[in-house]
Order: structure tokens, then sequence, then C-alpha cells
């Protein structure tokens, strides 16, 4: 049985005439913290809109968990097992913490839109979020709106609606930027605490957070995956300090 989560084979994107991804193959394990990383530039939230279904591929093919979804719409891929945050934080800000999180669950959960049915009546909805919420911290922020909520929080409550879509394969899009080394370090801890059993793909820019965790990196640079491996392995490669680690891995 194949452990792999997620598999690309030769995927091109172009737009227009500026190729940007360039016959990228990548095989993601299952159960594992996956980081790619790049220069500013490289592809690699282009690479996620194409994990994810946000664009359509030029050239290649993409496969979850043996299927292919290269041609599938963003929510059957979701429904799929695939769920992702977002460089910007995308949650409902006039909506209570725990609201959101409902929101993130209830399609998994087989509540789909209904007049007859009140979601607070739903005690196995209930008693889910409220697991979540503790798993992620956010208890005592149950009831606030979540536009309200602090910028880590914010980042906290992305990552609690990702666990709620049931999803065991999410994509985190610099889950830490814009934090401060004691919000990083607790971002971290978060994220580490909810990978179990989970695959973690991570696209991130701060480099001790990247070698923390991951279990596996690779390098995309103008489209290109020029690198791939164990974090010891990235950390001696040539290449990946001329193109982008540089000093920093020093």
């Amino acid at each position: 049985m194949s452990t792999t989560a997620i598999e690309l084979r030769s995927v091109h994107k172009n737009f227009g005439a500026t190729e940007i991804i360039r016959g990228v193959d990548l095989a993601i394990e299952q159960a594992k913290i996956h980081a790619i990383i790049g220069p500013n530039g490289a592809g690699k939230s282009t690479l996620f809109n194409l994990m994810t279904g946000l664009h359509p591929l030029t050239a290649g093919s993409i496969h979850l968990k043996g299927r292919e979804i290269s041609s599938q719409a963003p929510y059957d891929i979701a429904r799929a097992g695939l769920a992702r945050s977002f460089q910007v934080t995308n949650i409902f800000a006039n909506m209570s913490v725990f609201e959101n999180i409902r929101c993130g669950m209830m399609w998994d959960r087989g509540y789909k839109y209904s007049f007859w049915r009140f979601a607070g009546r739903q005690r196995d909805l209930t008693e889910n979020c409220e697991a979540i919420l503790q798993q992620t911290g956010l208890t005592s922020r149950r009831n606030v709106p979540a536009g309200l909520l602090s910028y880590s929080d914010q980042r906290a409550l992305e990552i609690a609606i990702t666990l709620a879509s049931g999803a065991d394969v999410i994509l985190l899009d610099e889950p830490t930027a814009g934090m401060s080394r004691s919000e990083t370090t607790q971002a971290v801890d978060l994220i580490r605490a909810v990978s179990d059993n989970k695959t973690l793909v991570i696209v991130e820019h701060d480099m001790g957070v990247v070698f923390d965790l991951a279990d596996t990196i690779s390098v995309l640079v103008y489209g290109e995956i020029i690198a791939s491996g164990a974090p010891e392995e990235i950390r001696g490669d040539p290449k990946v300090r001329e193109a982008y680690l540089g000093a920093e891995v020093d």
C-alpha cells in the first residue's frame, strides 16, 4: 500500500507566456511534515493553489492518496481530505471563534443546508468543536468574535478550522508570518501538537521553524525543485546554500 499522501507528476503552470512552475515532481509522505522553501517569487503559493484546485494545471497531474485530483474543483478536493490555510488570514470576522470552527466542521459531519435542523442543537457538533478549541488553546476565546482576536490567535483559529474539516492532509501557507518570536514559538508548538497522524505541508520563510518542524524539506527555485531531503541533507547542500539559505544555515 502506498504511503504517499500527495504526488505531483511533471507539474507545469503558465500564466500567459510566463512559466511559473516548470516540471515539478514531488512525493509527500503520509503522516509527515514536509516543508517547501524558496526565495520570494519561486512559485510556492502557486504550487499550493495548484494542489488545492484554485488554479488549473497547464500540464502534468496531481494525486491525493492515489486518486487524481488535477481537474477537480476546490470544494471537491477539500471533501476528499485536503484542507489549507492562506497567507492572509481567512476567517469569518463577525462570527465567534466557536461558530467559525463549527462552520468548518458541518459538511464533514454530514450537516448540509437545511431549514429544519439547528446547528446549536446538534450535540456531536458542539462536543467536537469543544475538543478542537481545547486542542488549539482557544477555549478561553470561545465566544470572542474572530475579528477581535490577536493575529497569532487568528492563525491558530485557521488551523482549528482546517482540523474541523476532518482533513488528514493540511497545507499551511506561511503559518508564522508576521509573528513575534514568542508567538512563533507558540505556533510551532501548536503545529507539532496537531500534526499527529496527519500530513502537513508547510510553506515557510523562517528557517528556524522549518528546521525545527520538518521531516523533509524541498527547495523550490524559479519553479523547479532543486533539492529534497531530510533537514540535515538540505542544510549541507551547496546548491541550496547558493540559491537560498546562504549564511543562515551556519
